[in-house]
């Protein structure tokens, strides 16, 4: 696992854009991306299933099509999505790959940066376990930020943001309680 105080403060991303030594889950929702699109942004999410709750495979499952409709009845509503991103930071610090960023996930949807369209083409989506009611943990902001080097050393990135603003009115996460500041911060060092 990847967290806690022995973070390392530099993950190794490879060619295809794999973090090594971290768990890697296959997403099949994803593809290539369009000739010539660079990895040019950063999305911050956040997402719990079932909602409020932290810990369990929803998640997992969600990204991997797996999500059983019967097993809560918000998952019935959600079950028939083909979504992904390209990491999940958990509560615990535990750092997990769906998608190499080489590839196109499936996380922003609808959406537009610097009069862009589509932000999938040119974004790596992060997951944040969490929700709009609570903070998140001080060791999701420890490997967010080794996560934001590593993609800065390989990517050319322009921008990092949050889901909602590249999809106002449609997505709020991150969320209230996702410390800008404090990100911005970590990243700057």
């Amino acid at each position: 696992m990847i967290g806690g105080p022995d973070l390392s403060p530099r993950l190794h991303l490879t060619d295809e854009g794999v973090v090594e030594g971290v768990r890697y889950i296959p997403s099949p929702n994803c593809d290539e991306r369009p000739p010539g699109a660079a990895v040019e942004l950063i999305v911050v999410h956040a997402i719990s299933l079932p909602p409020g709750e932290f810990g369990g495979p929803g998640v997992v499952e969600l990204f991997t099509n797996c999500l059983d409709p019967r097993a809560h009845a918000y998952y019935a509503t959600i079950a028939e999505l083909r979504v992904s991103a390209h990491f999940l930071i958990r509560r615990d610090g535990e750092l997990i790959q769906f998608v190499p960023c080489a590839k196109r996930a499936w996380h922003a949807g609808a959406s537009h940066w610097r009069g862009r369209e589509r932000c999938n083409d040119f974004s790596v989506g992060i997951e944040l376990e969490g929700c709009d009611a609570l903070p998140f943990e001080d060791v999701q902001y420890t490997v967010l930020a080794a996560l934001t080097g590593a993609l800065k050393i390989r990517y050319p990135i322009g921008g990092i943001v949050g889901h909602s603003e590249i999809a106002p009115g449609r997505k709020r996460d991150p969320g209230p309680f996702f410390d800008w500041a404090r990100y911005r911060q970590s990243i700057a060092q």
